[in-house]
């Protein structure tokens, strides 16, 4: 059992630094503002204001999430789980020090969406690995550890951010908040070589033999081996046959538009630009750089704290619970944020406001999404639909990291107050449309989707 634990840390480590790259940027977003503002400019006119090609710059790790979030699932199916996580770290790798070293805007902007590949592909085979590994008694707190890891390598970016800070490195600063990535790069790819290959891959490729020893090294028994060997080859025999039903067809619409309105009011409740942005909106509330930095710590420990709460009550508060408190917290949070900007009362009420924000983003969306697109998709087109989600909170998640800076400029308060409108929308869609699907059997939830 010890060994299952080990493997699925080290896979977790894959969150970890899914988590540390999509916030690290945080820290050096103003500084890279500044250094690249020259070529901003002459990109301006027909093609967009300065504000934009920061944004564009900013987002460009989210390009690389959305390709990486489609195109690694396959790969993964051919040649297994664990090379392309070491495929991931080794993206990871490349993106912190080639965003390091970066010499203009451009390769900046490649070496972030090299590292946004990783991302996208982690976010997938990640959990995927970590299922397949783990016994059925703890699965769910094993596939829990990738979502907790990856809260921990954001508020781990914003410490980083806050140390790296605090030398007084000058010019080569922002440079430094990136390099530092390559450490846990390197030893997440390094430990890879320790896990075993995923013993559902194994069976899939014709080599039971080695899925039944690494079964039997994960804490089981000869006799549940072989037992656990034979369910999973019932379950590649079902997926196999569930591979030619169409996904986009009317009996799906119910769980389809949910799986699109989830993934979209997650994005639009600005999230990933508090992440992405949280110095700049720290600073628009009064905050030096330094003292920024270590705001950012503290609502990345917040973030860190509200989800591990969440993730050990969701199974008894039930998503829908979760979902409603979160979205008043959302409305409140935002709205305080936005007449703190309209009134010029920014400073602590900002802060707190922020605070309040971010733990109503972990206790209700950021728990619930995932466990929800998981359930609401009958056997046949799951993978599918969660492909979808995924796809819709990415796609979604570079929309407000592009749009941000140009809104930004404009008006703090207007940007806030259109985030607090948009969770007007999501708990009116929790409170009529959404079903509760807590200590619901799968089944049933196709059935009251209308599913047969």
């Amino acid at each position: 059992m010890s060994r299952v634990i080990w493997a699925s840390l080290v896979a977790a480590l894959g969150g970890l630094l899914f988590g540390f790259d999509t916030a690290v940027i945080s820290g050096a977003e103003g500084t890279l503002r500044d250094l690249f503002d020259p070529t901003y400019q002459r990109l301006s006119g027909a093609f967009g204001t300065p504000p934009f090609w920061h944004g564009a710059l900013v987002a460009s790790a989210l390009i690389g999430t959305i390709i990486g979030s489609l195109v690694f699932s396959k790969p993964a199916d051919r040649y297994g789980r664990r090379p392309m996580l070491m495929l991931m770290g080794g993206l990871y790798l490349l993106s912190s020090i080639g965003s390091a070293i970066a010499w203009d805007a451009g390769s900046f902007a490649f070496f972030r969406l090299i590292g946004g590949l990783g991302v996208g592909g982690a976010s997938v085979v990640a959990p995927m690995y970590v299922a397949e590994i783990a016994p059925a008694n703890i699965r769910g707190r094993l596939v829990a550890l990738v979502q907790l890891n990856i809260v921990l390598g954001i508020l781990l970016a914003y410490l980083s951010n806050f140390t790296i800070a605090s030398f007084e490195l000058g010019a080569i600063e922002w440079r430094w908040m990136f390099g530092i990535e390559a450490v846990p790069a390197i030893a997440f790819t390094t430990l890879l070589f320790t896990n075993p290959r995923s013993p559902r891959w194994l069976v899939a490729q014709g080599r039971d033999n080695e899925a039944r020893n690494v079964l039997i090294s994960m804490g089981g028994v000869s006799s549940d081996a072989g037992k656990e060997l034979a369910a999973i080859r019932a379950s590649l025999v079902e997926t196999r046959k569930h591979l030619t039903e169409r996904f986009f067809q009317p009996k799906y619409l119910k769980p389809i538009l949910m799986a699109i309105a989830i993934a979209a009011f997650n994005q639009l409740s600005g999230i990933n630009a508090l992440i992405y942005y949280t110095r700049r909106i720290l600073e628009m509330a009064g905050a030096s750089g330094t003292s920024a930095l270590l705001q950012a710590v503290i609502i990345g420990s917040v973030n860190l704290i509200a989800t591990a709460i969440a993730l050990m009550v969701i199974d008894n508060f039930g998503r829908k619970k979760l979902m409603l408190v979160g979205s008043i917290g959302y409305i409140l949070s935002l709205g305080a944020t936005a007449i703190a900007f309209y009134t010029e009362m920014t400073g602590p009420v900002a802060l707190v406001s922020l605070i309040v924000f971010i733990a109503s983003h972990a206790f209700g969306q950021g728990a619930v999404i995932w466990v929800f697109l998981g359930e609401i998709f009958p056997n046949s087109v799951r993978a599918r639909g969660q492909s979808l989600g995924s796809f819709v909170h990415w796609f979604m998640a570079a929309i407000i990291s592009l749009t941000f800076p140009m809104f930004a400029e404009i008006s703090g308060a207007n940007i806030f107050a259109f985030y607090a409108l948009c969770m007007v929308g999501q708990l009116l869609w929790v409170i009529f449309v959404m079903p509760e699907t807590k200590g619901v059997p799968l089944e049933e939830i196709s059935k009251k989707l209308g599913i047969d």
